[in-house]
């Protein structure tokens, strides 16, 4: 298990990884991670004003002015707080994953679009008999989220002893706990659905595309731009799902099986799936109750102290820095809480923080593969001797003892009882 040295730092995301960023987003088909470097480039940009105004501790993220229900992607996150988390190596400093959280995902009069799912029941009295359907309505979503999404890691890093694709997805809770009055009482993650390798979705070969005209990838990026389409061509009333393949239908509700991982630890961490899905791809949309979320509450802020010996850390967990300028760096890392309450780190975690003593940073306590320099005290199990073996003489003289012993007990039994009855 690793020791005191970090070897990856997650950071914000700068116009340098914009390369590299882009490499990343053709292996996947995520809406918020488009390959397009227009609107990556921009979304760094955001991420960087948003780091900035988390730095200046900003109390609050206003919901959008506009009331037009014609806002994109792009829009959308352009309105609120998106903040964009890289991991970097940090021998090679070169970015090898990525992920996002934006503050609020949409609002009054710009809705998110997806389906829901319900149940319809019918019976025939003449038949005596009945059946249940299962049916997609448009629900637009008003509530404004926030939400998580652009997850993922270069192949070659997936299956590392160091959890990376764990580390890069839970990052952003930490950041969410140390900065909780810029989100939104609710957090939404768009699960990605089964995508084939040529890039279509057999949900919207068999559904979606019979009123938008559109391939799924070009479905896809005009979403950045607009979303009136949906609303626009979509059936207003059920669209029975009993009417697609018996292939495209049981992909509703499901996950690709890159994505199975990420669905389980949000599982975990109490997203839970109430019937919605995503309107082109079928793919599950989990939320959960910002303030149940276990790590979020467990973060908290405290200022470093100095440094101290790998072997006097008693505690793993996430321990992240923001400087004045905007600048995040978190790293999975052994420390202690001193009696006065400041946080104590290796000077190795300190560098790979670029941070020094006396500056305010966040931490969330939790599991991670590093080891603190304390093991917790266990208990030693005694070990029972072994009964000693018993020979058959030995057995024989104890017998004669014992029944010498009960044989005189009897006989004072019986002289006390005579003088008794006498």
């Amino acid at each position: 298990m690793p020791r005191s040295t970090p070897q990856f730092v997650i950071r914000r995301a700068m116009a340098s990884d914009l390369p590299t960023l882009h490499k990343l987003s053709k292996m996947v088909h995520f809406i918020n991670l488009p390959p397009d470097q227009e609107i990556i480039a921009d979304k760094i940009r955001n991420s960087r004003q948003s780091f900035l105004r988390a730095a200046r501790d900003a109390k609050s993220v206003q919901r959008p002015e506009s009331h037009e229900s014609s806002g994109g992607i792009s829009q959308k996150t352009a309105q609120a707080d998106i903040f964009m988390f890289v991991i970097e190596e940090l021998n090679t400093e070169g970015c090898i994953g990525s992920s996002q959280v934006v503050s609020q995902m949409g609002g009054p009069g710009q809705p998110n679009v997806c389906f829901k799912l319900e149940t319809r029941e019918k019976y025939a009295e003449d038949l005596k008999f009945g059946t249940k359907h299962t049916v997609a309505r448009v629900y637009l979503d008003e509530s404004g989220p926030s939400e998580l999404g652009g997850l993922i890691l270069q192949p070659s890093f997936r299956g590392h002893k160091h959890k990376l694709g764990r580390f890069t997805s839970l990052v952003r809770f930490h950041f969410i706990g140390l900065h909780r009055k810029m989100f939104r009482p609710t957090i939404l993650a768009e699960m990605m659905a089964p995508i084939s390798s040529k890039g279509e979705s057999l949900v919207w070969d068999s559904l979606g595309r019979r009123f938008i005209p559109l391939s799924y990838d070009e479905a896809d990026r005009f979403c950045q731009y607009s979303r009136a389409f949906m609303t626009d061509l979509l059936p207003e009333g059920d669209i029975h799902l009993s009417l697609l393949p018996p292939q495209a239908r049981a992909q509703i509700g499901e996950v690709g099986p890159d994505t199975i991982p990420a669905r389980r630890m949000l599982e975990r961490l109490g997203f839970t799936y109430s019937g919605f899905v995503d309107p082109f791809d079928g793919g599950p949309y989990l939320t959960v109750n910002t303030d149940d979320v276990q790590l979020v509450n467990d973060t908290f802020a405290a200022e470093l102290g100095p440094t101290i010996k790998h072997e006097q850390t008693d505690k793993t967990g996430i321990v992240s820095c923001l400087n004045n300028d905007g600048d995040f760096r978190a790293v999975q890392c052994a420390f202690k809480v001193d009696r006065n309450g400041k946080l104590r780190v290796t000077s190795e975690t300190m560098v790979a923080l670029h941070a020094e003593p006396g500056a305010t940073a966040g931490c969330t306590p939790m599991r991670v593969p590093v080891e603190p320099g304390k093991q917790p005290a266990t208990r030693k199990r005694t070990a029972s001797k072994a009964p000693a073996k018993t020979t058959k003489k030995a057995a024989a003289r104890t017998t004669k003892k014992t029944s010498k012993k009960v044989a005189k007990s009897s006989a004072k039994t019986t002289k006390k009882t005579a003088a008794k009855k006498s």
